[in-house]
C-alpha cells in the first residue's frame, strides 16, 4: 500500500520524534488559544448564569439564544468571525470561535446546576430570613459545584476543537497551530506527518480532559470536606 495513503506505524513514528519539537510548539499554539477561550467562556458563561438564576423572566429571554447559537454550525459563522478579526489577527477569530463552541456546556451546567438546590434547605433559608447572597454563595453555589466543573470539562474539548476547526477555516500560517501542520502535511501528501499532527492533537485533548479531572476531584474534595 502507498505511504502517501496509509503510512505504516513505524513511518509515523518517525515523523513523530523527527517533527517532536515543531509539534510541541505548534500544540502549545493551539492549546494556548484553547485555554483562552475556556476562561473566556468560564467568565461569562457563569456569570450569565448567576444572572439568569436569580431572574426568569431572563432566563426565558436569553436562554432560547444561547440554544440558537449552540446548534448553529461553527463552520458557517467561520469566515465572518476571520473578517471581522481581520487575516491580519487570526489569533482572536480562534478565539471567538473556540469561545462560541465551548460557551454553551459551562452556561447550561451552571444554570442547571444553580437550580438543583435541595428544596428542603430553600425552604430552611426563607425561614431563617437569608438575603439573597447568602442563599447564593451558601446554597446555590455549592450545590452548583458538580455541574460547574462537569460543564468546563465538556467545555474544554469544544474548546480544543473550535480551535482546531477555526484554524482551518483562517487558512493562515499566522497561527501555526496544529491544524496548519495537519493542512501542510495533506497539501504535500506527507501522510506520516499528517497522522503525527493528529495523535498529538488526540494526546493533547486527552492531557487537558485528564487534567481538568484531577481538578474537580481536589475541588469537590475540598469543598464537601467544609
Amino acid at each position: 500500500m502507498p505511504t502517501y495513503f496509509l503510512p505504516a506505524p513505524s513511518q509515523i513514528a518517525i515523523a513523530t520524534v523527527t517533527d517532536a519539537p515543531l509539534l510541541m510548539s505548534s500544540a502549545w499554539n493551539t492549546l494556548s488559544m484553547a485555554l483562552t477561550a475556556l476562561v473566556v467562556v468560564s467568565v461569562l458563561g457563569t456569570g450569565l448564569a448567576l444572572g439568569l438564576a436569580a431572574s426568569p423572566v431572563l432566563e426565558r429571554a436569553i436562554k432560547p439564544l444561547a440554544v440558537g447559537l449552540q446548534v448553529t454550525p461553527i463552520i458557517a459563522i467561520a469566515p465572518l468571525a476571520v473578517i471581522w478579526a481581520g487575516l491580519d489577527h487570526s489569533g482572536r477569530a480562534i478565539v471567538a470561535l473556540a469561545s462560541i463552541v465551548a460557551f454553551f456546556p459551562v452556561f447550561s451546567g451552571a444554570l442547571t446546576g444553580l437550580k438543583s438546590a435541595d428544596p428542603d434547605l430553600e425552604r430552611l433559608f426563607d425561614l431563617y430570613g437569608a438575603n439573597r447572597w447568602q442563599r447564593l454563595f451558601r446554597l446555590r453555589l455549592p450545590a452548583a459545584a458538580p455541574f460547574i466543573l462537569e460543564g468546563h470539562k465538556v467545555a474544554a474539548g469544544q474548546a480544543l476543537i473550535g480551535a482546531v476547526v477555526a484554524e482551518f477555516v483562517a487558512r493562515t500560517g499566522s497561527s501555526q497551530g496544529l491544524a496548519w501542520r495537519i493542512l501542510e502535511a495533506g497539501n504535500k501528501l506527507q501522510t506520516p506527518r499528517l497522522f503525527a499532527a493528529l495523535f498529538t492533537l488526540a494526546i493533547m485533548g486527552g492531557l487537558l480532559y485528564a487534567a481538568l479531572q484531577s481538578l474537580e476531584q481536589w475541588v469537590l474534595q475540598r469543598w464537601r470536606g467544609r
